[in-house]
């Protein structure tokens, strides 16, 4: 027997959903106004849905809470915010504090054949795809940092001394010649009368 003036059932709210205000997806019915992202609530369309066990997001929701994780994962300039996705149940990591080089194994010939190569910082594989070198050894992206100031270098910026890396200045200032007229200043000559 036909069933009347009757419609499916939204997957959202479980009201009766009429033919002209029907958005379906994934098998499932939706009122129009019903069809919007778990987490943020904006309207979604057939171009800004990602679904995920049953659920529905928008691609800025869904990335946040289902996508990849770390260095290089951005999203454009909402990775500019400060949101860590507390409100999604992401829990945030702690932030690493800077390190000095604690290789366990700085054998080339170990690294070479051991297995993927080792960063010279963390201690932690290092793939081809993060890979820097720097004073002869491998050092993930984010762990190629001046060893005194915590400072990001890259190749052209970073001087090595006994194994590890540093920016120009704290090297110049570590190491480099002291007295008057190497950066000491006045201050130097008057100590040293």
């Amino acid at each position: 027997m036909p069933n009347w003036g009757g419609g499916n059932k939204c997957s959202a709210c479980r009201g009766t959903v009429y033919h002209a205000e029907e958005v379906q997806c994934d098998g499932k019915s939706f009122h129009k106004c019903c069809f919007l992202c778990m987490v943020c609530r904006k309207g979604l369309d057939s171009t800004t849905v990602s679904i995920h066990d049953q659920e529905i997001y928008c691609k800025s929701c869904y990335g946040k809470k289902y996508g990849p994780k770390g260095y290089g994962y951005g999203q454009g300039a909402g990775t500019l915010n400060m949101d860590r996705g507390e409100r999604l149940g992401i829990k945030p990591e702690e932030t690493q504090t800077h390190k000095p080089t604690t290789n366990p194994n700085p054998s080339k010939f170990a690294q070479k054949f051991g297995g993927s190569d080792k960063c010279a910082r963390c201690g932690d594989s290092v793939y081809a795809a993060e890979k820097i070198m720097g004073a002869g050894k491998p050092w993930h992206k984010n762990c190629f940092r001046c060893a005194k100031c915590g400072k990001s270098l890259e190749s052209t910026t970073q001087t090595e001394k006994d194994g590890e890396i540093y920016c120009k200045a704290c090297y110049a200032k570590n190491f480099g010649p002291k007295g008057f007229g190497y950066g000491q200043g006045a201050g130097a000559l008057v100590h040293a009368q």
